[in-house]
């Protein structure tokens, strides 16, 4: 759904334009009270109008953060209209679950044929950072169809039908909360759940990995161009190598994945799209070095782009190709070794 590209390059421009305007008006105001103040009463109050004043404008960039980051109602009504798996003749439940803070998630779970759902994988998919989950039924119609899997689809909060609004830690509570829902069932075979992510869901991904209560229970890992931190990305997008100097207290939203895939020690399928013009490929494949999972494969898919990368050739052929090699070849986690870098 290539919406989203679009909406993440020009949005973000739209919103610094105007947090700019305001920041600049705000900002004028304060340095002509200040040099007025500073002529009639001297430089030490002048001084700390002008301390506040810088104070109040970096609070108005950190609370624009989450604008610039999570697009939940683009396209419109995606608040309140979101697509069912009905439409691609899955079969499914509509089901609501509790996040850790008793937030409520609404979720897909889309099951296999009775007499084999309990002998597939299920895999737990966290989408991107628009829309909702219903936007991605194209691709999963693959998944389940190509993979012969179960699929539990998660809406964070603030996205689609779930409550509250998005958030880092928000969003790393509600994939716990999908995890413990899917271990709740007994009808699945729990020792085989896949947690599947895109863009800013691999990041959600890399953290539920990182956890030592959670990471036991998850068989292996798919991240799909995803990327090392906010930090790296806000430095791209906006083009100013300056933000590169900024301290980490700035960012409100910073899932910082490059640090945290070095506790990852599931076994992991990195597939980049050597296409994707958002997330540079190069940090799929800094990702991929710095996993140190001793399963790990990354798969460069030539023509895929960033919320296409499924359409091409070979994709799902290529999951199915690695899981039935994890299958047949239970690594040991403990092992440094790692599996060579593969082609289309």
């Amino acid at each position: 759904m290539s919406f989203r590209i679009r909406l993440v390059r020009s949005r973000p421009v739209k919103l610094l334009g105007n947090i700019a305007m305001k920041c600049w008006a705000f900002s004028g105001a304060y340095v002509l009270a200040c040099f007025l103040l500073y002529w009639l009463y001297g430089g030490v109050f002048a001084f700390f109008l002008l301390c506040f004043a810088t104070t109040v404008v970096a609070g108005i960039l950190y609370h624009t953060e989450d604008q610039l980051l999570y697009h939940p109602e683009a396209p419109a009504n995606s608040r309140v209209y979101v697509p069912a798996p009905s439409m691609y003749r899955l079969p499914y439940q509509s089901v609501y679950t509790r996040s850790g803070d008793g937030t409520t998630l609404h979720m897909f779970f889309i099951s296999q044929p009775p007499d084999k759902a309990n002998k597939v994988p299920t895999l737990l998919f966290f989408h991107g950072n628009a829309g909702n989950m219903g936007h991605r039924l194209q691709n999963i119609v693959g998944l389940y169809h190509s993979i012969q899997c179960n699929i539990l689809m998660l809406e964070y909060r603030g996205f689609g039908l779930s409550q509250g609004a998005p958030s880092e830690e928000g969003l790393y509570m509600d994939a716990r909360a999908g995890l413990d829902y899917l271990n709740s069932r007994t009808d699945i075979n729990t020792n085989e759940i896949i947690v599947f992510g895109r863009s800013l869901g691999g990041a959600v991904a890399i953290d539920l990995a990182t956890k030592p209560e959670y990471s036991q229970r998850i068989w292996c890992l798919i991240l799909e161009n995803t990327f090392t931190s906010i930090p790296d990305m806000a430095a791209l997008l906006i083009g100013s190598k300056l933000l590169q100097y900024l301290p980490l207290f700035v960012y409100k939203n910073k899932y910082m994945s490059l640090l945290k895939i070095r506790s990852v020690s599931v076994p992991t399928l990195f597939i980049s799209g050597l296409a994707d013009t958002l997330v540079p490929p190069p940090m799929m494949t800094e990702l991929y070095k710095r996993c140190r999972s001793s399963c790990k494969r990354i798969l460069p898919i030539p023509d895929g782009t960033h919320n296409e990368t499924w359409h091409q050739s070979g994709y799902y052929q290529n999951i199915l190709s690695f899981l039935n090699e994890l299958r047949e070849n239970p690594p040991a986690r403990e092992l440094s070794s790692h599996w060579d870098i593969d082609h289309i």
